[in-house]
């Protein structure tokens, strides 16, 4: 029997984690090439530490002078992003950090698996399993853990980049406990919020200060209490952040960019990767169908999983779990899945649009849960499949 009384921990990393910066290097990347060319080829890894930026992987245009010159612009946008993010550390800085570009043409026999050809259908990036889930305790169908975790980080870079807290830095992570009573999120039991911060000078205390009324404006009322715990910087000063004081990777925050920890996670990351990748195109599928069935009613929770192997366009697999919340039968939403959208890599990426320069936005605060943007970011947030699959079942 599913428990319902509980107590459940998510964390999230800001933008300026060295992580997420990485991230949202390789996100850069791949929005360039798809800017140029909507079928590029893009496997971009980032890794960062002091005073340094390496960005390696495979990269394709079908015009080669074209990706001659794409990759001459690869330290530009490295250095828009970290000047975006927010870093003029003398140890990390977007003017004088040393970046080494050692991107590739695509291996030839990757692209003979994924390209289509005479009497064979575009295959898969790669094989692997990829999971979906919703769920009806937060208003965006998401575990509430990570999505208040994300909301938090998200508005304290908001009023880190307006001017309103100069003192905070770049680098931040969060963390909640949520209480649950019988299935639903009622409280917080902890709160944990790490940031860090330009005045040398300042305490924990005084850290808390400034961010304490954003936590509570963006947390449901009544969530916190005096029974809350609070560790805010609980190591005491926190000024040398980021890459320099951490070194980074492209995709190591593979839970943080999903659902905390509250489904499960095939293991493949998402940022620096081309849609046909099934690593992140189906992914966000398996989130839009899952989100799609929890909005029809079907369900107040849905795990869906597909699976792939490389070079084949069809998934091998479908899966729905409803958790014992299900108003329909599993298996009759499977079949109703297999029937609404086309799941090979060339129908997620034609239905979804997912061909388009729209990642980098996607590289902090989580990969759902977003409002879908109209130039078609987060198109897998939509909830336009309801009809269908009722009259599907």
């Amino acid at each position: 029997m599913t428990r319902k009384n509980y107590t459940f921990t998510s964390e999230s990393v800001s933008e300026g984690h060295p992580d997420k910066v990485c991230d949202r290097i390789s996100d850069a990347v791949l929005d360039a090439f798809l800017a140029e060319e909507p079928e590029a080829r893009v496997a971009a890894e980032t890794f960062a530490t002091t005073n340094r930026v390496v960005i390696g992987g495979e990269v394709g245009l079908s015009d080669q002078e074209k990706l001659h010159d794409y990759m001459g612009k690869i330290d530009e946008i490295a250095r828009a992003c970290i000047k975006d993010i927010g870093y003029e550390q003398e140890k990390f800085h977007h003017e004088t950090v040393e970046i080494t570009n050692l991107l590739h043409e695509q291996s030839a026999h990757i692209a003979q698996g994924v390209d289509a050809a005479e009497g064979k259908d575009e295959g898969a990036g790669d094989q692997g399993i990829m999971f979906g889930y919703a769920t009806t305790e937060t208003p965006a169908l998401m575990p509430a853990p990570i999505q208040y975790s994300h909301a938090i980080l998200r508005r304290l870079a908001e009023v880190r980049k307006n001017g309103t807290e100069p003192s905070l830095g770049p680098d931040a992570k969060s963390q909640l406990s949520v209480i649950y009573e019988d299935g639903k999120p009622v409280g917080v039991s902890s709160v944990v919020l790490s940031t860090q911060h330009l005045d040398p000078t300042l305490t924990s205390q005084d850290i808390r200060s400034i961010v304490e009324p954003y936590i509570r404006e963006t947390l449901p009322e009544g969530w916190l209490t005096a029974n809350t715990e609070w560790h805010v910087n609980p190591t005491g000063k926190f000024v040398i952040g980021g890459p320099d004081g951490d070194a980074g990777l492209t995709g190591r925050k593979i839970i943080v960019d999903t659902y905390g920890g509250a489904a499960p996670h095939g293991g493949g990351a998402f940022s620096g990767k081309d849609p046909t990748k099934v690593d992140r195109s189906a992914a966000y599928a398996a989130r839009y169908l899952a989100k799609n069935v929890v909005a029809a009613g079907m369900a107040e929770r849905c795990t869906i999983q597909l699976s792939y192997a490389i070079g084949v366009s069809k998934p091998l697999s479908i899966y729905a779990d409803t958790h014992g919340t299900g108003q329909v039968d599993a298996a009759q939403i499977e079949k109703a899945i297999d029937q609404v959208m086309d799941l090979t890599p060339r129908g997620i990426r034609e239905h979804l649009e997912l061909n388009k320069p729209v990642y980098q936005r996607t590289a902090a605060y989580g990969h759902f849960g977003r409002e879908p943007d109209a130039d078609g970011g987060f198109s897998w947030e939509r909830t336009n499949l309801v009809e269908a699959l009722k009259k599907a079942v």
